[in-house]
Protein backbone atom coordinates (compact mmCIF):
# COMPACT_ATOMS: atom_id res chain seq x y z
CA UNK A 1 0.00 0.00 0.00
CA UNK A 2 2.71 2.79 0.62
CA UNK A 3 4.58 1.34 -2.32
CA UNK A 4 1.44 2.16 -4.75
CA UNK A 5 1.07 5.41 -2.33
CA UNK A 6 4.09 6.48 -3.61
CA UNK A 7 4.10 5.78 -7.01
CA UNK A 8 0.90 7.50 -7.66
CA UNK A 9 2.00 11.14 -5.88
CA UNK A 10 2.51 13.84 -8.24
CA UNK A 11 5.63 14.57 -8.56
CA UNK A 12 6.76 18.42 -8.81
CA UNK A 13 9.25 19.41 -11.47
CA UNK A 14 12.30 21.59 -10.60
CA UNK A 15 10.64 24.90 -11.67
CA UNK A 16 7.54 24.03 -9.52
CA UNK A 17 9.75 23.12 -6.43
CA UNK A 18 11.58 26.41 -7.26
CA UNK A 19 8.16 28.46 -7.32
CA UNK A 20 6.41 26.78 -3.97
CA UNK A 21 9.78 27.46 -1.81
CA UNK A 22 10.31 30.98 -3.19
CA UNK A 23 6.44 31.44 -2.29
CA UNK A 24 6.71 30.24 1.58
CA UNK A 25 9.74 32.40 1.87
CA UNK A 26 8.07 35.35 1.12
CA UNK A 27 5.15 34.48 3.01
CA UNK A 28 6.84 33.70 6.02
CA UNK A 29 9.07 37.00 5.51
CA UNK A 30 5.32 39.05 4.98
CA UNK A 31 4.31 37.11 7.80
CA UNK A 32 7.26 38.35 10.70
CA UNK A 33 7.16 42.04 9.47
CA UNK A 34 3.29 41.82 10.09
CA UNK A 35 3.98 40.02 13.53
CA UNK A 36 7.04 41.75 14.76
CA UNK A 37 5.21 45.63 15.66
CA UNK A 38 2.54 42.92 17.47
CA UNK A 39 5.26 40.89 19.09
CA UNK A 40 6.91 44.06 20.34
CA UNK A 41 3.78 45.93 22.05
CA UNK A 42 2.52 43.22 23.85
CA UNK A 43 6.05 42.75 24.97
CA UNK A 44 6.07 46.34 26.16
CA UNK A 45 2.64 46.12 27.63
CA UNK A 46 4.40 43.22 30.00
CA UNK A 47 8.18 44.51 30.95
CA UNK A 48 9.26 46.34 33.67
CA UNK A 49 8.24 50.08 33.44
CA UNK A 50 12.01 51.26 33.89
CA UNK A 51 13.01 48.78 31.20
CA UNK A 52 10.33 51.36 29.10
CA UNK A 53 11.27 54.29 30.05
CA UNK A 54 14.32 53.04 28.85
CA UNK A 55 13.39 52.13 26.05
CA UNK A 56 15.19 48.77 25.47
CA UNK A 57 12.61 46.59 25.40
CA UNK A 58 12.10 45.13 21.43
CA UNK A 59 10.29 42.03 20.69
CA UNK A 60 10.79 39.89 24.03
CA UNK A 61 9.90 41.44 27.46
CA UNK A 62 12.67 42.97 29.64
CA UNK A 63 11.21 41.88 34.17
CA UNK A 64 7.52 41.04 33.77
CA UNK A 65 5.04 43.95 35.30
CA UNK A 66 1.10 43.47 34.96
CA UNK A 67 0.53 47.13 36.44
CA UNK A 68 -0.21 48.62 32.97
CA UNK A 69 -3.35 46.31 32.50
CA UNK A 70 -4.58 46.78 36.53
CA UNK A 71 -4.32 50.61 35.70
CA UNK A 72 -5.88 50.64 32.56
CA UNK A 73 -8.66 48.21 33.90
CA UNK A 74 -9.37 50.31 36.70
CA UNK A 75 -9.58 53.54 34.92
CA UNK A 76 -13.60 54.21 34.91
CA UNK A 77 -13.20 56.15 31.95
CA UNK A 78 -11.65 53.36 29.78
CA UNK A 79 -13.82 51.11 30.63
CA UNK A 80 -16.94 53.17 29.75
CA UNK A 81 -15.50 53.19 26.47
CA UNK A 82 -15.12 49.58 26.49
CA UNK A 83 -18.79 49.07 27.55
CA UNK A 84 -19.67 51.71 25.22
CA UNK A 85 -17.64 49.95 22.28
CA UNK A 86 -19.28 46.59 23.42
CA UNK A 87 -22.62 47.72 23.09
CA UNK A 88 -22.29 49.58 19.63
CA UNK A 89 -20.73 46.54 18.15
CA UNK A 90 -23.19 43.87 19.44
CA UNK A 91 -26.22 45.76 18.64
CA UNK A 92 -24.90 47.70 15.45
CA UNK A 93 -23.58 44.05 13.85
CA UNK A 94 -27.39 42.62 14.73
CA UNK A 95 -28.98 45.65 13.15
CA UNK A 96 -26.53 45.60 10.36
CA UNK A 97 -26.93 42.17 9.83
CA UNK A 98 -30.78 41.66 9.53
CA UNK A 99 -31.08 44.76 7.14
CA UNK A 100 -28.50 43.49 5.06
CA UNK A 101 -29.88 40.20 5.03
CA UNK A 102 -33.64 41.38 4.35
CA UNK A 103 -31.91 43.74 1.99
CA UNK A 104 -29.89 41.02 -0.14
CA UNK A 105 -32.50 38.79 0.26
CA UNK A 106 -35.80 41.19 -1.65
CA UNK A 107 -32.56 41.89 -4.29
CA UNK A 108 -31.79 38.52 -5.14
CA UNK A 109 -35.44 37.79 -6.17
CA UNK A 110 -36.03 38.03 -9.78
CA UNK A 111 -40.23 38.79 -9.37
CA UNK A 112 -38.49 41.93 -7.64
CA UNK A 113 -40.73 45.12 -9.73
CA UNK A 114 -37.69 47.86 -10.45
CA UNK A 115 -35.24 45.21 -9.29
CA UNK A 116 -32.60 46.55 -11.90
CA UNK A 117 -33.12 50.29 -10.84
CA UNK A 118 -33.01 49.41 -7.36
CA UNK A 119 -30.04 47.71 -8.20
CA UNK A 120 -28.31 50.89 -9.70
CA UNK A 121 -29.19 53.13 -7.02
CA UNK A 122 -27.44 51.26 -4.52
CA UNK A 123 -24.22 51.23 -6.60
CA UNK A 124 -24.67 54.58 -7.34
CA UNK A 125 -24.10 55.24 -3.51
CA UNK A 126 -20.35 53.17 -3.89
CA UNK A 127 -19.23 56.15 -6.11
CA UNK A 128 -20.67 58.88 -4.81
CA UNK A 129 -22.10 60.21 -1.83
CA UNK A 130 -23.44 63.49 0.24
CA UNK A 131 -20.62 64.38 1.82
CA UNK A 132 -20.03 64.66 5.48
CA UNK A 133 -21.57 68.02 6.06
CA UNK A 134 -24.92 66.41 4.68
CA UNK A 135 -24.61 63.44 6.85
CA UNK A 136 -24.10 65.83 9.99
CA UNK A 137 -27.62 67.70 8.93
CA UNK A 138 -29.75 64.86 8.10
CA UNK A 139 -28.90 63.25 11.23
CA UNK A 140 -28.99 66.79 13.24
CA UNK A 141 -32.53 66.95 11.76
CA UNK A 142 -33.46 63.70 12.77
CA UNK A 143 -32.53 64.49 16.46
CA UNK A 144 -29.95 61.38 16.27
CA UNK A 145 -26.62 63.43 17.52
CA UNK A 146 -24.93 62.66 20.94
CA UNK A 147 -27.33 59.59 21.08
CA UNK A 148 -26.68 56.18 20.59
CA UNK A 149 -28.47 55.86 17.34
CA UNK A 150 -26.05 58.04 15.38
CA UNK A 151 -23.65 55.63 15.56
CA UNK A 152 -26.09 52.50 14.96
CA UNK A 153 -28.77 54.05 12.04
CA UNK A 154 -25.89 55.81 9.74
CA UNK A 155 -24.10 53.29 7.14
CA UNK A 156 -26.80 50.55 8.57
CA UNK A 157 -26.44 48.80 5.36
CA UNK A 158 -22.86 48.08 3.73
CA UNK A 159 -23.57 48.20 -0.13
CA UNK A 160 -20.48 46.05 -1.02
CA UNK A 161 -21.42 43.79 2.19
CA UNK A 162 -25.12 43.71 0.78
CA UNK A 163 -23.83 42.86 -2.75
CA UNK A 164 -21.46 39.46 -1.69
CA UNK A 165 -25.32 38.76 0.46
CA UNK A 166 -27.50 39.02 -2.61
CA UNK A 167 -24.91 37.10 -4.94
CA UNK A 168 -24.05 34.44 -1.88
CA UNK A 169 -27.75 33.78 -2.23
CA UNK A 170 -28.76 33.60 -5.34
CA UNK A 171 -26.01 31.31 -5.98
CA UNK A 172 -26.47 28.81 -2.55
CA UNK A 173 -30.17 28.94 -2.16
CA UNK A 174 -32.22 27.36 -5.15
CA UNK A 175 -35.00 28.11 -6.88
CA UNK A 176 -36.78 24.91 -6.66
CA UNK A 177 -36.61 25.32 -2.94
CA UNK A 178 -39.10 28.24 -2.68
CA UNK A 179 -41.46 26.99 -4.77
CA UNK A 180 -41.71 23.67 -3.06
CA UNK A 181 -42.26 26.01 0.09
CA UNK A 182 -44.68 28.45 -1.68
CA UNK A 183 -47.17 24.87 -2.51
CA UNK A 184 -47.12 24.94 1.26
CA UNK A 185 -48.18 28.04 1.89
CA UNK A 186 -44.94 29.52 2.81
CA UNK A 187 -45.06 33.80 2.32
CA UNK A 188 -41.38 35.15 1.47
CA UNK A 189 -40.89 36.93 5.32
CA UNK A 190 -41.47 32.74 6.75
CA UNK A 191 -39.02 31.51 3.87
CA UNK A 192 -37.02 34.14 4.48
CA UNK A 193 -36.54 33.14 8.09
CA UNK A 194 -37.27 29.78 8.30
CA UNK A 195 -35.20 28.74 5.51
CA UNK A 196 -33.21 30.91 4.28
CA UNK A 197 -30.93 32.52 7.10
CA UNK A 198 -30.54 29.30 8.41
CA UNK A 199 -28.60 27.77 4.88
CA UNK A 200 -27.03 30.74 4.63
CA UNK A 201 -24.72 30.22 8.40
CA UNK A 202 -21.49 30.63 6.33
CA UNK A 203 -22.41 34.31 5.01
CA UNK A 204 -23.94 35.52 7.98
CA UNK A 205 -20.95 34.98 9.30
CA UNK A 206 -18.63 37.02 7.38
CA UNK A 207 -21.19 40.40 7.53
CA UNK A 208 -21.38 39.55 11.46
CA UNK A 209 -17.18 39.50 11.04
CA UNK A 210 -17.06 42.23 8.84
CA UNK A 211 -19.80 44.78 10.81
CA UNK A 212 -17.76 44.24 14.09
CA UNK A 213 -15.06 44.89 12.98
CA UNK A 214 -16.12 48.24 11.19
CA UNK A 215 -18.10 48.80 14.59
CA UNK A 216 -15.29 48.23 17.48
CA UNK A 217 -12.31 50.14 15.02
CA UNK A 218 -14.99 53.15 14.33
CA UNK A 219 -14.34 56.06 15.51
CA UNK A 220 -15.48 59.04 12.53
CA UNK A 221 -19.42 58.72 13.50
CA UNK A 222 -18.75 59.28 16.96
CA UNK A 223 -16.25 61.89 16.76
CA UNK A 224 -18.66 64.09 14.86
CA UNK A 225 -22.21 62.99 16.19
CA UNK A 226 -20.99 62.23 19.89
CA UNK A 227 -20.21 65.06 22.34
CA UNK A 228 -20.92 63.93 25.72
CA UNK A 229 -17.61 61.57 26.77
CA UNK A 230 -19.87 58.86 28.42
CA UNK A 231 -20.51 58.01 25.28
CA UNK A 232 -17.64 57.48 23.47
CA UNK A 233 -16.35 54.10 22.21
CA UNK A 234 -13.38 53.26 23.34
CA UNK A 235 -11.90 54.08 19.60
CA UNK A 236 -12.04 57.88 20.50
CA UNK A 237 -9.98 57.05 23.80
CA UNK A 238 -7.31 55.58 21.86
CA UNK A 239 -7.17 58.38 19.35
CA UNK A 240 -7.30 60.75 22.30
CA UNK A 241 -4.17 59.61 24.59
CA UNK A 242 -2.25 57.74 21.66
CA UNK A 243 -2.56 60.17 18.84
CA UNK A 244 -3.61 63.26 20.31
CA UNK A 245 -1.37 62.77 23.12
CA UNK A 246 -4.09 63.87 25.87
CA UNK A 247 -2.19 63.89 29.48
CA UNK A 248 -5.76 63.79 31.12
CA UNK A 249 -5.80 60.30 32.31
CA UNK A 250 -2.37 59.56 31.49
CA UNK A 251 -0.87 62.20 33.56
CA UNK A 252 -3.01 61.32 36.76
CA UNK A 253 -2.32 57.46 35.94
CA UNK A 254 1.44 58.25 35.43
CA UNK A 255 1.32 60.37 38.51
CA UNK A 256 -0.52 57.83 40.89
CA UNK A 257 2.17 54.90 39.68
CA UNK A 258 4.90 57.16 40.13
CA UNK A 259 6.87 54.80 38.08
CA UNK A 260 9.20 55.65 34.86
CA UNK A 261 7.90 54.48 31.82
CA UNK A 262 4.47 53.92 33.33
CA UNK A 263 2.87 56.24 30.52
CA UNK A 264 3.93 54.05 27.41
CA UNK A 265 3.17 50.55 29.47
CA UNK A 266 -0.23 51.79 29.82
CA UNK A 267 -0.55 53.17 26.50
CA UNK A 268 0.49 49.73 25.31
CA UNK A 269 -1.93 47.80 27.37
CA UNK A 270 -4.64 49.88 26.14
CA UNK A 271 -4.00 49.07 22.68
CA UNK A 272 -3.23 45.03 23.76
CA UNK A 273 -6.83 45.26 25.58
CA UNK A 274 -8.23 46.99 22.43
CA UNK A 275 -7.44 44.01 19.99
CA UNK A 276 -8.17 41.40 22.43
CA UNK A 277 -12.14 40.81 21.54
CA UNK A 278 -11.48 40.51 17.33
CA UNK A 279 -8.28 37.98 18.36
CA UNK A 280 -10.69 36.38 19.96
CA UNK A 281 -13.65 36.59 17.42
CA UNK A 282 -11.23 36.02 14.48
CA UNK A 283 -10.22 32.00 15.02
CA UNK A 284 -14.17 31.22 15.71
CA UNK A 285 -15.60 32.04 12.60
CA UNK A 286 -12.17 31.34 10.06
CA UNK A 287 -13.77 29.04 8.86
CA UNK A 288 -17.16 30.37 7.70
CA UNK A 289 -15.36 33.73 6.96
CA UNK A 290 -13.28 31.36 3.92
CA UNK A 291 -16.53 29.95 3.06
CA UNK A 292 -18.59 32.98 2.71
CA UNK A 293 -16.13 34.98 0.63
CA UNK A 294 -15.94 32.21 -1.51
CA UNK A 295 -18.77 31.30 -2.44
CA UNK A 296 -19.97 35.52 -2.27
CA UNK A 297 -17.40 35.92 -4.92
CA UNK A 298 -18.89 33.67 -7.61
CA UNK A 299 -21.00 35.96 -10.18
CA UNK A 300 -24.51 35.14 -10.47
Amino acid sequence: MQQFSRKNMIRLTSQERVFYIANATVLILFGLICLYPLLCMIATSISAPDAVGRGIVTWYPVGFNLEGYRLVLTNQKLLTGFTNSLFYTVAGTVLNVLVTLCTAFALSRKELLGRKAINFLFSFTMWFSGGIIPLYLLVRSLHMTNTVWSMLIPGLVGVWYMMVCRTNLANTIPEELYESASLDGCGYFQYLFSIVMPLSKAIIAVLALWYAIDHWNGYFNALIFIIDKKLWPLSLYLRSYLVLQEAVDVEDVAGAASMFGMTDLMKNALVVLSCLPLWILYPLIQKYLVKGIMVGSVKG
